[in-house]
């Protein structure tokens, strides 16, 4: 068994390899480009070690691996096209750099490219995994289209924002795990209790990212706190404030939200504080890293293998940065 630092590197160096063919070089070269920004690779990694819970690593694992990465560069790429994000970990984002309509093309052939390396798999195999992955990334189309209708609301109810989180970023942290345990010759019980375990990981992760935004240390975080609170972006802990706070905090609230003054992101934490919402994303998280972690007991497998797993997600769950 590996650990995920030892499973990451090993993708990195299988993936570190080109994936484009050489012409039209103004197309291909955005997207190397954009690879080359890199990541933690996370989705990947989680499709070895789902596969790696049941069995011995499937060479067609290496294969849907890469699929999954390129399917997560390509909506990366289209969301920020979307979004008008100027920088991506720090560097230009590829319609700054080569502009939209490339960027649109970069993102289609990286999810053209993607399919390639799923038709690289043994046939056996090949049914269940592609219907997994177009259930996949149709929800993560779907995930999108709510959370830019919800910029446009002025409020809604966390069950709404949850399934948007659920869609936008957990099922292909679910689906990842579950690719990998179809490879490993999982039963259909421990393919659907490895999925669950990874569908509630992904909401608690999200959890703590909205936290971390909000009540990070910057120094560890990475970045200046209270980004999501100058964009007035919905998150987790937006949505309970305005439901929990009493009617002299929810005014103040909203009008510090219209009129953006200097102090804007001070002035929402201490509100934010008052209505104890740091408190209250931690017993959430717990909720739902609670859940998984019973999927994950139920798998039926020696308990061993579970550890790497059982690890990635309290670092998840428990990371400042």
């Amino acid at each position: 068994m590996h650990s995920f630092e030892q499973l990451a590197d090993l993708f990195k160096k299988r993936f570190e390899t080109k994936h484009f063919p050489a012409t039209p070089q103004s197309l291909y070269e955005s997207c190397d480009y954009f690879l080359s920004i890199g990541g933690k690779r996370v989705r990947p990694v989680m499709c070895l070690m789902g596969n790696e819970l049941f069995d011995e690593i499937n060479p067609d694992a290496w294969y849907v691996a890469t699929a999954i990465e390129l399917f997560h560069n390509f909506t990366l790429m289209h969301d920020d096209i979307m979004d008008a994000a100027p920088l991506r970990r720090g560097m230009q984002t590829v319609h700054t750099k080569f502009g939209n309509n490339t960027a649109l093309l970069g993102g289609d052939v990286m999810l053209v490219v993607a399919y390639d390396y799923l038709n690289k798999i043994n046939n056996t195999y090949l049914h269940k995994v592609i219907a997994l992955f177009n259930k996949t990334a149709r929800e993560v189309c779907e995930g999108q289209q709510l959370d830019m209708d919800y910029e446009k609301q002025q409020s809604i109810s966390l069950d709404d924002y949850i399934r948007m989180i659920e869609l936008k970023t957990s099922v292909l942290l679910a689906a990842s795990l579950q690719l990998g345990a179809i490879l490993g010759g999982a039963s259909e019980g421990n393919r659907q209790h490895i999925y669950e375990f990874g569908r509630n990981l992904g909401i608690a992760f999200q959890i703590q990212d909205d936290y971390l935004d909000a009540f990070g240390d910057p120094q560890k975080f990475g970045k200046d706190v209270g980004g999501d609170i100058r964009q007035n972006k919905k998150t987790f802990l937006l949505i309970h404030v305005l439901e929990a706070a009493n009617s002299a905090q929810k005014k103040t609230l909203l009008q510090l939200m219209e009129e953006n003054p200097a102090d804007k992101v001070q002035r929402v934490l201490e509100i934010f504080k008052a209505c104890n919402v740091d408190e209250w994303a931690w017993q959430l998280k717990q909720q739902y890293m609670d859940k998984a972690m019973q999927h994950l007991d139920a798998v039926a497998v020696v308990s061993s293998r579970k550890k790497s797993l059982m690890e990635l997600a309290n670092f998840l769950v428990q990371r400042e940065h």
